[in-house]
């Protein structure tokens, strides 16, 4: 739909908010582990397929709500994970015992998943060039700068308000975003006949996506060798094939496989997969210095604030940087950062006082690599996007964080549960961490491989050249 408005602060704002929303409840969840299992009762086995639910659902459904945006409206798909946003949150506030927990994270996993592709999409549809890039970085500063505000400000608000009270101020932030992107026009692909979705290839990709997250989360309770282990592993290999196989024939898909011909958006987006698996690195480091360390939510918070300020202050110079210098240089630096900064973390060795400091320097260097990696990744693979395509190219990088972080997260409290129940929960610790350093290893060499010298620099470039 064409239109001579032109993007404000105000969206911006509203745009940063609905993001927020997202972390205030998927990132606050990893740093109050203890008080939530002791208030409701509830295993941490559960609590850790709680945690993981809402990225797991956000990957499976958002590449379809970034297609489902293009096509009936950007504007009011986010609008529908706001809402869901809000009903998620207050599952959570009036939670009891497991069933409104687990309902309420997968509610907000399908917010998630409405909300990330149609807040790109808006921003590429409505800002250009430097304009564009500026907005995304505030749209980094919600995304990945939130998962430092949120990590403190929900350890502070659980140590002294409660942990329900996280979800309150979800709730109040998602209504702000509601007001604030209110006056914003309606942005979505001109219509070419009927509405058509791909619900074989979405089953598809559902059934195969939670079989691998059961058997990361629960091949050790299991047993690795165990038929229905096997039997999910088989599921998971053989669905991911036939899911390739099924798609790259239709017409109407639900991910558009040559948008990976283009080699700076698959880099952005293979990288942005693995650099958002070593979100793992937050539910071990924060479990281990509560039960390892005696801390408690606000302390373990604090250990992370100069993530927080690191990372709001470095997405503005990684603009910059792009701007200079392309997109590859900070993607490969940010990833190298990051992956230093997590390794920090798994010296577990360490005396409580040198520790604590070892960590709280892994934070600001992890902190530091993602911020100079968040803008010109973000722009890589918006700008490597075609105009019709844009809420689908999105969802499908943004799956990638989601599933990212979904897998990481589980495969982590995996190996750090199964240590700890053989061993101390130091060794647990090193472990997972371990686990996380290997991801980044991977990301780094995806952008070097992936990333060409040259991405970036030429800003719009249009998938429709290699497609």
């Amino acid at each position: 739909m064409e239109t001579t408005y032109k993007g404000t602060d105000k969206l911006i704002t509203g745009i940063v908010f609905g993001v927020i929303t997202f972390w205030l409840f998927a990132q606050a969840m990893v740093n109050v582990v203890p008080a939530v299992q002791s208030d409701l009762g509830i295993s941490y086995g559960t609590l850790n397929i709680a945690i993981s639910l809402t990225a797991l659902f956000s990957g499976m459904f958002i590449v379809a709500a970034g297609g489902l945006a293009d096509k009936i409206g950007r504007k009011k798909i986010t609008y529908v994970g706001l809402i869901l946003s809000v009903i998620g949150s207050l599952c959570l506030v009036l939670a009891q015992g497991s069933v409104l927990l687990i309902i309420g994270r997968i509610i907000q996993g399908i917010s998630a998943a409405c909300i990330m592709p149609a807040t790109i999409a808006l921003m590429k549809a409505y800002f250009d060039g430097k304009d564009r890039q500026r907005a995304l970085s505030y749209w980094s500063i919600g995304s990945w700068g939130g998962s430092g505000v949120c990590s403190f400000a929900g350890g502070a608000i659980a140590t002294y308000m409660g942990w329900r009270w996280i979800f309150i101020f979800s709730i109040i932030f998602a209504l702000l975003a509601m007001w604030l992107i209110k006056d914003t026009p309606e942005s979505k692909v001109k219509g070419n006949g009927t509405f058509k979705f791909d619900y074989s290839g979405l089953a598809i990709f559902i059934i195969t996506m939670i079989a691998l997250n059961v058997f990361i989360t629960f091949g050790a309770d299991l047993g690795w060798t165990s038929p229905i282990t096997i039997l999910l592993a088989v599921v998971t290999i053989v669905g991911a094939i036939v899911f390739f196989n099924v798609e790259k024939g239709k017409s109407i898909a639900l991910i558009d496989f040559s948008l990976f011909k283009n080699k700076p958006y698959a880099g952005a987006t293979y990288s942005n997969f693995l650099l958002n698996a070593i979100a793992g690195t937050l539910v071990v480091a924060n479990t281990y210095v509560q039960v390892g360390r005696g801390f408690t939510a606000f302390q373990s918070g604090m250990l992370s604030i100069g993530y927080l300020i690191v990372v709001l202050a470095m997405i503005r110079v990684g603009e910059k940087i792009l701007q200079k210098v392309g997109a590859k240089s900070p993607m490969v630096w940010g990833a190298i950062i990051t992956t230093v900064g997590v390794a920090m973390m798994g010296l577990t060795f360490l005396p409580d006082l040198s520790y604590t400091v070892v960590v709280f320097i892994g934070f600001v260097l992890f902190g530091l690599g993602l911020g100079v990696y968040a803008t010109p990744s973000t722009d890589t693979s918006v700008s490597n996007a075609p105009s019709d395509k844009v809420g689908e190219a999105a969802g499908v990088y943004k799956m990638a964080s989601s599933l990212g972080s979904a897998i990481g997260v589980a495969i982590s409290a995996t190996v750090y549960s199964s240590v700890a129940a053989a061993g101390s929960v130091e060794l647990a610790a090193s472990v997972g961490i371990i686990v996380n350093v290997i991801f980044g290893i991977l990301s780094i060499l995806s952008i070097t491989f992936m990333v060409p010298k040259n991405a970036g620099k030429t800003s719009d470039v249009s998938l429709e050249k290699t497609a």
